[in-house]
């Protein structure tokens, strides 16, 4: 444990939660001011549509045009669309209509679904994970403009199996930041309180599902950017086992340091559960095969471990997590006890350089492009990244102070020594083996995903020593699921995500597919007004 980081995070801890306390009694909730959901349509998961579009009840044109609508009706409010391809998704629709007509028996309808499971079911996309002819200026000002030449990887499969892009969503600068804001594109809001943050970097795709305006959206997680907007706004997200999911594409890339395919993953968003496991397959591409998805584990064989945060020293020097995400942890272990399991609870003592291990991978990364320079062999001098922290400030900078903040700590070793940089390296093989020995290929985990609900703008940085909780299973290479728990008493989505070892994410999903039935899951910023489609 490094002395000078526990005393700066002790620091940050007590002035976060101070803050955090002072901003919910100073920041009224803004409540959405956008319609509710009027189409039944727009309820539905990917499973059911795929149903109803194979047998006919329903065309891809209505899906994509209900669809289109809804994002139009909401985007205004949340400010989550960077650039949108509504014409191009139109003719695509038709096109896929056209495929499934001329499949006029079950069985046709059938092997063609077979080869594009997705065929007719549009989605949405991080601008960083690349979409082609779309932005590709990931929150920068200096890249405005700029388009993606081609699909990302996981973009490419996801269309290939038939799905239909219908935009680019929001991401904060070159996704360093766990806020949705930039200077570029100013700042995409919660869509459960829209003077709230949507989390990052995923922040578009976790406002557009949080409010049921996509079927589902393509993300990246380098640390906890999948997981933490899908809790700030109460649906699911699965980063995948390290190295499962193809990362070409994506904009941050590294091309000269292996960790870093492993520690970056793409995976969905989504507001339903059932939906994850079908989506983890197409995005696995020639990987699948190791998720094992027909081999299910009967849910009895399953063993639940929990903790509900660290212990000890550590513990004091991390955010205390709020007592009504803790409750979702409890909720669920009930619920499993009922069904015949026994959870037990985990002492997380092994743990206790959590936050200096997961801190040291992430400063140790390599080939990133600097914000200023936009190179990764030309980092700015010194003088102008102070500078220009300085100036962000104050708001006078082209660039984002919280991306300026983790380039500034990059470039200081993350303020820790060479010696001690290298035992923590050291500590991640051990503690992946002792972890994966701990739950097999039966064993889950749940922790708090993050310590509290959707903070305020400008405050990531004094909540930053609660994001060990993400970014550790990335650095493991460990799968995780966020699974929304409802609203606390303030309205906002909590919930917890569930962890297994190396390419058990099967695990994870099967765990997140329970609670969903239990706990019903997603619940919707604005109560639906549901309309027959007769009468529309």
């Amino acid at each position: 444990m490094d002395l000078f980081i526990r005393i700066m995070g002790l620091i940050l801890t007590y002035l976060g939660l101070l803050i955090n306390k002072l901003l919910e009694f100073l920041i009224l909730r803004k409540k959405p001011d956008y319609p509710p959901i009027r189409n039944p349509i727009l309820t539905k998961a990917v499973v059911q549509l795929v149903t109803d579009l194979r047998r006919g009840q329903l065309t891809s044109e209505q899906l994509v045009r209900a669809y289109i609508g809804r994002v139009r009706e909401v985007n205004p409010s949340l400010n989550a669309v960077i650039e949108e391809r509504f014409d191009e998704a139109l003719r695509e629709a038709t096109h896929a209509d056209t495929l499934i007509a001329k499949a006029p028996s079950e069985f046709d309808r059938v092997a063609l679904y077979t080869r594009y499971p997705l065929l007719g079911i549009p989605f949405t996309v991080k601008e960083s994970c690349g979409l082609k002819g779309l932005s590709y200026a990931v929150g920068s000002v200096v890249r405005k403009g700029i388009k993606a030449p081609k699909d990302g990887d996981v973009v490419e499969l996801v269309r290939a199996a038939g799905g239909i892009p219908l935009l680019v969503s929001a991401n904060p600068e070159f996704c360093m930041s766990f806020e949705t804001n930039t200077v570029a594109n100013g700042r995409c809001v919660n869509p459960y309180d829209l003077a709230r943050t949507s989390a990052g970097s995923s922040g578009g795709e976790g406002a557009l599902n949080g409010v049921g305006a996509t079927t589902f959206g393509v993300a990246s997680d380098i640390s906890g950017s999948i997981r933490l907007p899908a809790m700030f706004c109460g649906v699911y997200g699965h980063k995948p086992t390290g190295g499962l999911t193809s990362v070409k594409g994506h904009y941050p890339y590294s091309l000269v340091d292996k960790n870093f395919p492993s520690y970056l993953q793409i995976g969905p968003i989504t507001r339903f559960a059932r939906d994850l496991p079908l989506l983890l397959e197409i995005m696995a591409g020639d990987n699948k095969h190791k998720l094992k998805m027909q081999e299910p584990v009967p849910l009895k064989e399953i063993k639940i471990y929990y903790a509900y945060g660290y212990s000890g020293l550590n513990g004091i020097t991390h955010p205390y997590v709020d007592t009504d995400i803790k409750l979702t942890i409890v909720r669920a272990i009930k619920c499993f006890a009922k069904a015949g399991i026994r959870p037990q609870l985990l002492d997380l003592s092994f743990l206790r350089n959590s936050f200096e291990v997961a801190i040291t991978a992430l400063v140790d990364l390599k080939g990133l492009p600097s914000i200023i320079t936009q190179q990764s062999d030309r980092p700015p001098h010194m003088k102008m990244l102070l500078m220009e922290m300085l100036n962000s400030t104050f708001g006078h900078s082209l660039f984002t102070k919280e991306a300026l903040f983790l380039e500034l700590m990059q470039r200081l070793n993350g303020m820790m020594s060479a010696e001690k940089m290298e035992q923590y390296r050291q500590e991640v093989g051990p503690l992946k083996a002792h972890l994966t020995e701990l739950l097999g290929d039966r064993g889950v985990l749940f922790l708090p995903t993050f310590h509290t609900s959707a903070l305020c703008f400008h405050t990531s940085l004094v909540n930053i020593t609660g994001i060990d909780n993400l970014l550790l299973f990335n650095v493991l290479g460990f799968p995780a699921t966020h699974v929304p728990m409802g609203l606390n008493v303030r309205g906002m989505p909590v919930g917890f995500q569930v962890i297994a070892a190396p390419y058990q994410d099967k695990l994870c999903l099967q765990i997140a597919a329970e609670l969903e039935v239990a706990f019903h899951g997603w619940v919707p910023p604005v109560l639906h007004q549901l309309v027959s489609p007769s009468s529309q």
